[in-house]
């Protein structure tokens, strides 16, 4: 089977941190004449370095991994060859052990300094990799001068070319030496056994509430147990994991066997309710394929259409909370709207038609994209920010994470780098943020890990408290007042979310069985749906992600069920809030009583406000439905003024409501009103919600023919 191995560059060359054109086999042979062929040990050195040889000319992570290992083998032999110790240091640059390549390499570059045409570029790369950005611009800027230009290339052998952007190297210690100067407030910490391996683990996707984790893994038993040839690693399949709110861990990880094959299945992107997976594969030449899931069943993933897969590479996909948009990389030439791209790799969007299918796709252009590369795009489920990574400058190495904000009508903000030590001066890549942006998930090759790479788990602290000291001098003060010196630290503020996850289950109210229902989500002011969901057919949960800044109706509806209605008004600087809320949905029967949540009159009368409409039409929508249905419309209210009053007041706006139904063509034999005043209450009366809940309008059935 022949398979494209972009995704796996990516997910390898990038997540160990080093830049595939660096140092892509340069032609540095080693001086057998330096190994004394009498020796003890001779046979077995040159045996070494012939095997090492083999995988050093592959140039990919896994064979730099196994060349290493044969390398170091004979460098017990000998460890004063200038070429075994240049090609050991390189190799290093390739694992989880890189501030081990900078003594290989001075040791390399001290014994002949012309050992190979990239020795300034590769010290100056693992000293970057290490914090020690003046040293490494020391060692660039040598490059430099031996290269005659600032964008030096040099002939890697074969005719190929290997340009080397100096300058941007050398810019990138400097933003480097000010990020880790102002560090930012974080805990980072690995997700732990039962979901890391020995292996490469990468790539997470998250729900919003972070209570499914679904990633990438090159671990023993993948699908078909076969070792990709390219760089002698277990293809790659999707894992998954789930978080236990009670014992406060991760489930063990588990392989979704249903969706992954004997080829490269990789995890690029999750809807944020955990119901949508956008997995890769390498055939043709990098394509998204979608996933929906139907109870606990995965289907088998679709390929997307046209408009998001080309000829070229497609790497990361992220949904809009609403469903309405896909964001993407690609490194296709132009958009389907006949724009340039920007260069390289860049983020485009598609808004998903009336029809379902994904339209013309659109580049997001200045200033989220530059001339280098971007990767790893994600949207969060606030409507508003984007997380993505690139080469831009303002990173500190490679590959930076960095974030941007919509202002609702396609502009973006200036990114702003998300700072150290979050970003590193190896390439930070795949990248997710939970519904809080509290806690922020990605993949790292760093030291104490259980594998090549594993998952993470990133908090972003808040603000520093102010410290208080004291520092009483108890054997020469004067006074029983303690002295108190304040300590002030610099201020991170933790970014503020407005967004509302409203999550929960829906069930029958008599058998409490799960019920797979369609959740619609309108805007009450502009009486527009905004997107459309689904609950979970063997869970009943469902996830629903709600920006601040609107009146929310919601309306759960199923075939043989009276809808349910819920009305969340969020104001729009209302922060992150998680709100369960259960659902228990009646079936249709004579009796039934469904509260209509989204009525809203003008106070103390009986006008209908507008915001009531979509509510209304649901009702219309219904009783079209059960052309046989007879139904009442009760009027309540709560206890405050007096009965006649409140009578008065439910009654008229029952009519007010049945009148709007008979605008709509209802007949008026199917529909009778009764004001019930405080009759009937349903909360309490003593507390403002309690009165909030009892002021209703509910609609019961009479009669079903």
């Amino acid at each position: 089977m022949k398979i494209k191995i972009y995704h796996i560059a990516i997910c390898l060359t990038i997540l160990l941190g080093f830049q595939m054109q660096m140092f892509a086999q340069q032609p540095v042979v080693i001086n057998k004449k330096e190994f004394k062929q009498s020796s003890n040990g001779y046979k077995d050195a040159m045996s070494s370095i012939k095997i090492a040889d083999a995988y050093y000319i592959m140039g990919q992570p896994g064979a730099y991994r196994m060349a290493l290992k044969e390398y170091l083998k004979a460098y017990e032999y000998n460890q004063y060859n200038a070429e075994l110790n240049y090609k050991i240091g390189a190799c290093y640059l390739y694992s989880t052990e890189k501030p081990k390549a900078i003594d290989f390499l001075q040791k390399a570059y001290k014994a002949k300094p012309g050992v190979a045409a990239d020795i300034h570029y590769l010290l100056g790369w693992a000293l970057h990799l290490n914090y020690e950005f003046d040293e490494a611009i020391k060692y660039y800027r040598m490059f430099q001068v031996e290269q005659g230009d600032s964008d030096s290339k040099k002939s890697k052998g074969k005719g190929d070319v290997v340009f080397y952007d100096v300058d941007k190297r050398i810019r990138e210690c400097e933003t480097g030496k000010k990020l880790v100067a102002s560090p930012i407030r974080v805990f980072i910490d690995n997700l732990g056994s039962s979901v890391n391996s020995k292996y490469p683990d990468y790539g997470p996707v998250i729900t919003t509430d972070q209570s499914v984790v679904i990633f990438t893994s090159r671990r023993e038993g993948s699908t078909g147990e076969q070792i990709d040839p390219n760089d002698l690693l277990y293809y790659e399949d999707l894992y998954v994991a789930y978080f236990d709110d009670t014992k406060k861990e991760w489930s063990q990880a588990i392989n979704m066997r249903s969706l992954n094959t004997d080829g490269h299945d990789a995890s690029v992107g999750l809807s944020p309710d955990g119901q949508i997976l956008y997995t890769y594969k390498g055939v043709p030449d990098g394509t998204i394929f979608e996933s929906v899931l139907k109870g606990d069943n995965w289907s088998k993933p679709k390929e997307m259409n046209n408009n998001i897969n080309t000829k070229l590479q497609e790497t990361s996909a992220s949904i809009s909370y609403d469903g309405k948009f896909l964001y993407f990389i690609s490194d296709r030439p132009k958009d389907g709207q006949g724009n340039s791209s920007v260069g390289g790799k860049d983020i485009f969007i598609c808004e998903k038609q009336k029809n379902g299918n994904w339209g013309p796709s659109k580049v997001l252009g200045a200033p989220i994209n530059t001339k280098y590369d971007e990767e790893g795009v994600f949207m969060h489920p606030d409507g508003v920010t984007m997380y993505f990574c690139s080469k831009r400058d303002g990173s500190m190495g490679g590959y930076d994470i960095f974030y941007s904000e919509s202002d609702g009508a396609g502009n973006w903000s200036e990114p702003i780098n998300i700072g150290y030590p979050v970003n590193t001066p190896d390439d930070d890549v795949f990248f997710v943020v939970a519904g809080n942006a509290r806690y922020a998930y990605y993949s790292s090759a760093r030291e104490g890990g259980y594998g090549l790479q594993d998952l993470y788990r990133i908090t972003f602290l808040g603000p520093e408290k102010m410290m208080v000291m004291g520092t009483e001098d108890i054997l020469i003060a004067s006074s029983t007042a303690t002295i108190q010196q304040k300590v002030e630290q610099e201020v991170v503020e933790v970014k503020k979310v407005r967004l509302t996850i409203m999550k929960g289950t829906v069930t029958d109210a008599l058998s409490g069985l799960p019920v797979e229902a369609t959740i619609e989500i309108i805007d009450n002011e502009k009486n527009e749906l905004i997107t459309t969901l689904t609950s979970n057919s063997k869970t009943g949960k469902y996830l629903v992600s709600l920006p601040s800044g609107k009146n929310y109706g919601i309306a759960v509806k199923a075939d043989g069920y009276l809808f349910y209605s819920e009305n969340i008004n969020i104001p729009e600087a209302t922060a992150y809030q998680e709100v369960t809320k259960d659902i228990v949905l009646s079936k249709v029967g004579i009796g039934s009583k469904i509260v209509l949540k989204n009525i809203f009159f003008d106070y103390g009368k009986e006008t209908l406000r507008e915001t009531s409409y979509p509510e209304l039409d649901r009702l219309v929508t219904l009783l079209e439905s059960y052309p046989n249905m007879t139904i009442e419309i009760g009027g309540h209210t709560d206890n405050h003024g007096s009965l006649k009053l409140n009578t008065d007041l439910s009654e008229a706006r029952a009519k007010s409501v049945v009148d709007y139904l008979l605008s709509k063509g209802v007949s008026a034999s199917r529909l009778s009103y009764k004001g019930y005043a405080y009759s009937q209450p349903i909360a309490t009366n003593d507390t403002e919600e309690g009165r909030q809940q009892n002021r209703r309008v509910e609609f019961k059935v009479v009669s079903i023919k």
